[in-house]
């Protein structure tokens, strides 16, 4: 067991000798302090990695030592003791953040398992701070959310600084939850245009229509309900970027009325028949194969071929399974932050389990399933009982499934793990709440506890 820099905190000198003691046959380097300003003298001067602090001293008593230690060494581990009748104090002091607590008259062999225990909780957090650091290193060129140190997000970190500064358009893509717009995003910032709009749309979520008045704007008149002139997002994203995600989804002649724009720069209102110019850079995304809808006839090759200029293809989660641990500390740390929770890491078992997992949803499911355990988590650690709802059942055997067993599991899986919030859910999967919704009542999905 690795040895400790000790601090025992308590006004009565019979108690700071007892476990001085007890914890100097341990091997560890004990210090003691008669009162919670005397301690923080101390720890001005030397680090330490636990404080062991009595709940109740005269003047500062534990909880509030244990808050000025939390703000000022927020990697020091505390333990609170206190005695049988004041357990609820034990119960705030592990809200603000103490590791644990020892209960007075403690037995000697369990003042050993508890610095045992604090030991290993130690290890867990420096192995945690390592990764931020990794994640800091990796995030060193200013690419925000797109966390990763994998050779396969290497090679599009490097796509992204040879296209941005260019004007060629840009096709990303990659399966659904893998940050496309995130990439989209790192190329308007690293670009001429960065203090330009960035427009984003999304092609998938609007029917044609909507999508044309969407895209091109309206004169006040044009249609029913167009009691006001309207300007489109062409027309919003001029001397910026605009986005259109889900570019698959586009219809032939919405193509065709796309491509034109793309040639002239210009543009009609619906309703108009004066021209409006429109100085933009297009990214577009999408997660379907646009080359074999090419050759099927389902996506205007002309359209292609404009759009197509550069290709940045996201890896999904299962081919880059050594950013798991990087992307789930990242995004733990804001999801911890979200909820008001302390939380430091995760235990080797629960990285093990996230990076067993197949992640059909990528990035974005990996986001659902850390709040899920944030929420769930008791600890400062998050476990493996804190992922428990991940982890499928094990089979009898291996059995194949059918594409449409395979969208039935796996639209079951998301709604569980967004607790079947339908639009959340929808969000996760790449669809938007009708389409799900059509989708749950023809498989007879039924959320459990309802008939």
């Amino acid at each position: 067991m690795s040895h400790f820099r000790i601090l025992i905190v308590d006004d009565e000198e019979a108690m700071r000798e007892s476990l001085a003691a007890w914890l100097l046959k341990g091997g560890h380097r004990v210090d003691t302090a008669a009162s919670g300003p005397e301690a923080l003298e101390r720890m001005a001067v030397d680090d330490y990695d636990l404080v062991m602090a009595d709940v109740k001293m005269p003047g500062m008593d534990g909880l509030e030592l244990l808050s000025r230690i939390k703000a000022e060494y927020p990697f020091t581990l505390v333990v609170v003791i206190t005695a049988y009748g004041s357990i609820e104090s034990a119960v705030t002091a592990m809200k603000m953040g103490a590791s644990d607590y020892l209960l007075k008259p403690f037995d000697p062999e369990q003042l050993v398992l508890l610095v045992e225990k604090m030991v290993s909780q130690r290890g867990l957090i420096k192995e945690n701070i390592a990764l931020k650091a990794r994640i800091l290193e990796s995030q060193t060129r200013g690419f925000e959310d797109l966390v990763g140190a994998s050779e396969p997000m290497r090679r599009v970190f490097a796509l992204i600084e040879d296209v941005a500064p260019t004007e060629a358009p840009v096709l990303i893509t990659g399966e659904t939850g893998t940050g496309k717009e995130l990439v989209s995003r790192a190329i308007h910032a690293r670009s001429n245009r960065a203090f330009g709009p960035f427009v984003a749309i999304n092609c998938g979520a609007m029917t044609e229509t909507l999508l044309e008045s969407e895209l091109f704007g309206h004169e006040r008149g044009a249609f029913t309900g167009a009691v006001k002139a309207r300007r489109g997002r062409l027309e919003m994203a001029d001397k910026g970027t605009l986005f259109l995600d889900e570019v698959g989804e586009i219809s032939p002649q919405m193509q065709v009325d796309l491509l034109r724009v793309l040639e002239e720069k210009s543009f009609n209102r619906i309703g108009g028949n004066e021209l409006v110019s429109s100085d933009f850079r297009l990214i577009c995304a999408t997660h379907r194969d646009l080359a074999a809808m090419v050759e099927e006839g389902q996506f205007r090759s002309d359209f292609y071929y404009r759009i197509n200029v550069i290709s940045v293809r996201l890896p999904p989660l299962r081919e880059r399974l050594e950013d798991i641990p990087l992307l789930a500390s990242y995004l733990l740390d804001g999801q911890a932050r979200e909820a008001g929770r302390r939380i430091e890491g995760f235990t080797p078992e629960a990285l093990e389990v996230l990076t067993a997992y197949a992640w059909p949803g990528n990035v974005r499911e990996l986001k659902n399933v850390v709040e899920r355990a944030v929420i769930i988590a008791r600890g400062q650690m998050i476990g493996l009982e804190d992922l428990a709802f991940l982890r499928p059942a094990a089979a009898e055997g291996p059995r194949l499934l059918s594409l449409k067993e395979m969208e039935i599991d796996h639209i079951q899986r998301v709604l569980e793990a967004c607790e079947w919030n339908v639009t959340r859910a929808g969000k996760l999967l790449g669809i938007d709440r009708v389409t799900l919704s059509r989708k749950i009542k023809r498989y007879g999905l039924v959320r459990p506890g309802r008939s």
